[in-house]
């Protein structure tokens, strides 16, 4: 057989999803799906505090069952000529692991410790060690955050580690080293996973951690001990170099291979976050603007460094050579509630029906609700006396992140209803997309035209019509319904060496597009009007806050 395969895997905030594709022309030969159990039955989460973690046995047993499921009735033939796996995961999502680079909550007085767990992306418990970076690095000779547009988020890397260590003695006093998500499951496949030795992604610790080529690495000693003394010691026991995605961490340990069923020279390839590798699935190419929409939205652009290098770009998640194709700038941007935003909306007309009436009721009213009102709120009018709402019911991503902030509804009266409610929720969150958009074209950034992938790009006409007509810009949606996962295939077939550089991966990969969106000229100038009421009611709530 002259064809080569690769398994993409992709690690979402609710489940991990296997891929596996023919190299030579990007045909999805199979696909699965793990849900993590313990994440789906609510354990170790308290959204009242925003506390999010993830047991790293749902990681494991996830992969594995998805990978399995992915191979089942595939030919002994085509497993043999399996390459190469590469993944991708939400983050910034750190765990605290021992000398080995096991996490701590696989130790058995850890079990059951959410502290020793991985910190899901969207965990908000560190907005106050948040805020003490940004307070020190804006007051240091070197402004760390000067790459990360300027403010650092409590989503990320050393926030989350400065939080965990400051309320959890007994971590503070076994963790060794810290390890993002798509690291250390990757290392996990190789059967290295050693924090001192392991590859870290240029991508996680680009975007998360401050690291950047002209600091040398992380942030230096002096500023982490003056942040506070207990991530003393810390930076040696992290790492200096990062690798981009397209480079190897190794081959598939004899154990995984064994107990996958795959040939013992498989590369491993170096991770990354899921919207990166999801940029990637989707074709991105310079000034492409490429939305993953989900959860929450992650939004990405490549540029040439030689063209926009020289910008720092305010307010986004940060710009780092090589973080989404090897020598490109990728930079990220994103909402911290997008799909979040919808599925709160349905919990609070299903929530009562559950109580009221059951389970079985609640189920079927929330399995037709959001399409329901979709319909429906497609058919309403745009006028400029329409109420609006701000998208930042978990905070503000970008621009110019602030965890803090709260969403806030104006203009309701006696003939608000579901539906009006509904279509305010999409607005809003049109409307944040908007201020990223024109957030980059302030900062010199242009953008030649917007991709979208995702869940909700795939299965919501309304909101994707009404993102377009926002935008006023076209939009067009990736075939692919798992382009993060094929991603990361891709990044797997250069990793592997059967594509020279990923531009040529897309090229022989790639799915194209199934849908395309042009904005209403009868809506785009009420929409540009009600914007703006977005941005009055915006900055009313954040100085009122």
């Amino acid at each position: 057989m002259s064809h080569k395969f690769t398994l993409g895997i992709d690690f979402g905030t609710d489940s991990v999803r296997a891929l596996l594709v023919n190299t030579s022309n990007g045909q999805c030969v199979s696909t699965s799906v793990a849900h993590y159990t313990r994440w789906m039955n609510g354990m170790y989460c308290d959204a009242s505090i925003s506390q999010f973690r993830q047991h790293p046995l749902d990681y494991l047993e996830g992969i594995e069952s998805a990978i399995k499921g992915v191979l089942t009735n595939i030919s002994e033939e085509v497993k043999q000529n399996i390459v190469g796996i590469s993944i991708d995961t939400t983050g910034s999502t750190p765990v605290a692991v021992d000398e080995n680079g096991i996490p701590l909550a696989l130790l058995p007085e850890f079990s059951d410790n959410p502290n020793g767990m991985f910190i899901l992306w969207k965990d908000h418990t560190a907005n106050a060690e948040a805020e003490e970076i940004n307070h020190l690095a804006h007051r240091w000779d070197t402004d760390y955050t000067k790459y990360v547009g300027g403010i650092y988020s409590s989503e990320w890397f050393w926030a989350k580690i400065l939080h965990t260590l400051r309320v959890d003695e007994s971590i503070r006093e076994k963790a060794f080293s810290w390890v993002e998500h798509c690291d250390w499951i990757s290392a996990v496949l190789t059967g290295n996973t050693n924090p001192l030795t392991l590859k870290r992604s240029r991508c996680a610790a680009g975007h998360k951690a401050m690291w950047h080529e002209e600091f040398k690495g992380l942030p230096w000693e002096d500023f982490l001990y003056k942040l506070d003394p207990l991530l003393a010691g810390l930076r040696k026991r992290l790492f200096i170099n990062t690798y981009t995605s397209d480079e190897p961490m190794g081959l598939i340990s004899p154990e995984w291979a064994e107990k996958l069923g795959l040939p013992a020279n498989v590369v491993i390839g170096v991770g990354a976050f899921d919207c990166h590798m999801g940029a990637v699935g989707a074709e991105i190419e310079p000034y492409d603007f490429v939305r993953v929409m989900g959860t929450s939205t992650c939004d990405m652009l490549i540029a040439p460094n030689e063209e926009i290098g020289h910008l720092l770009i305010k307010g986004i998640c940060g710009q780092v050579d090589g973080s989404i194709i090897p020598g490109m700038l990728g930079m990220e941007a994103g909402q911290s509630a997008y799909g979040d935003y919808y599925a709160w909306f349905q919990r609070l007309i299903t929530e009562p029906v559950r109580e009221l009436l059951g389970e079985k009721t609640a189920d079927e009213l929330a399995q037709k609700l959001i399409p329901h009102l979709s319909e429906k709120a497609a058919l309403l009018p745009v006028t400029e006396n329409d109420p609006v709402a701000t998208d930042w019911i978990n905070g503000r991503r970008t621009p110019d992140a602030n965890h803090l902030l709260k969403a806030a509804f104006m203009g309701l009266n006696l003939g608000a209803d579901a539906t009006k409610l509904f279509k305010m929720v999409v607005e809003a969150t049109a409307f944040g997309s908007k201020a990223i958009v024109d957030r980059f074209i302030e900062e010199g950034v242009p953008i030649r035209q917007v991709i979208a992938i995702g869940g909700v790009a795939k299965k919501s006409p309304f909101v994707m019509q009404t993102l377009s007509d926002v935008l006023n810009m076209p939009i067009k949606v990736a075939s692919s319904d798992q382009a993060c996962a094929l991603g990361a295939a891709m990044n797997a077939s250069v990793a592997a060496g059967v594509h020279n550089d990923l531009f040529e991966a897309q090229k022989a990969m790639g799915s194209g597009f199934d849908a395309h969106y042009e904005p209403r000229p009868e809506c785009v100038e009420v929409y540009q009007k009600l914007y703006r009421k977005y941005q009055r009611l915006g900055k009313f709530t954040e100085n009122n806050a």
